[in-house]
Formats: structure tokens, C-alpha cells, sequence
């Protein structure tokens, strides 16, 4: 049986959910039937295609039977055909209260024919702790803009 995600958010749900269950089947599921898609984890390892996700994947959840992953932050780009997310994730593992991250992930997805479903899933750690507004501390006063350049 074939799901059909009718919303970008739908398909970020359950890739979530999937991944909070260790339900690889379901994973796999929310991804697009191209042989182009591509995962990238936070140890820098880029997956290229089904066959080489569902077998990191599959590695994952043997290794680490309940990873929890909680979002914040989102800034979303949506499209008719194309939506990218980006979000901040906390990444909790088994019974550990103090979660591993954070970490900024993107997430693009296509709109087809059989609905929406994940293209790429981009994860890494963040360079700091300051991930959210340049302009405001973690205590909320102001802090002096960073140049990038």
C-alpha cells in the first residue's frame, strides 16, 4: 500500500515518526521514487539512493533501537512542486535525558504524482550553540551581529 503525503509536513512527520519507532519500512516510504536522492548524516557520510539509505539506515536503527528527534526552528520554503525545510533537530538516544545536537537539518521535498515525498535529507552539527537569531543571546539581550564575510 502506497501513502500518499498531501502536505511537505506530512511527509516530515513520518520520516520523523519512522525514525523514533526504528521502522525502516516506513522510512523508506517517505522517500521519492528517484534514483537521485541523497542523505546526508551528520558525520558527514552522503548516501547516494535508495539502496545505500535504507542500508545506513538499517545500520542505525540495529545500533541504536530508540532515537527520539524533537524540531524547532523551522523556516520553510514552499512551492507548487518543491518545498525545503530547514530545522534545528535534537537528537535524544535510548534512556539519555541530555540530548546529542543540536543539529541543523534540510530537508527538500517533491511533489508527484503519488503526493509528496523526501529528495534530500541534509543533517550536521551545528558550529555553535547560537542557531537561532544572530542578533539576541541565549539570554535574550542583544549581541553584536557576526560579519560572514
Amino acid at each position: 500500500m502506497i501513502v500518499i503525503f498531501a502536505t511537505p509536513e506530512d511527509v516530515e512527520t513520518a520520516f520523523y515518526e519512522a525514525i523514533a519507532r526504528a521502522d525502516l519500512n516506513a522510512l523508506m516510504s517517505v522517500w521519492a521514487d528517484d534514483e537521485e536522492i541523497v542523505c546526508i548524516h551528520p558525520s558527514g557520510q552522503r548516501l547516494h539512493g535508495a539502496d545505500a539509505i535504507r542500508d545506513s539506515w538499517r545500520s542505525i536503527f540495529a545500533n541504536n533501537p530508540r532515537l527520539l528527534v524533537r524540531l524547532s526552528r523551522a523556516v520553510r520554503w514552499n512551492g507548487m512542486l518543491l518545498s525545503v525545510h530547514n530545522v534545528v533537530e535534537m537528537l535524544y538516544v535510548g534512556d539519555e535525558r541530555k540530548p546529542q545536537g543540536p543539529m541543523l537539518a534540510t530537508n527538500v521535498f517533491q511533489r508527484g504524482a503519488s503526493g509528496w515525498r523526501l529528495l534530500a535529507h541534509h543533517s550536521s552539527t551545528a558550529a555553535d550553540r547560537d542557531i537561532g537569531n544572530p542578533g539576541t543571546a541565549d539570554d535574550g539581550s542583544a549581541r553584536t551581529p557576526r560579519t560572514l564575510h
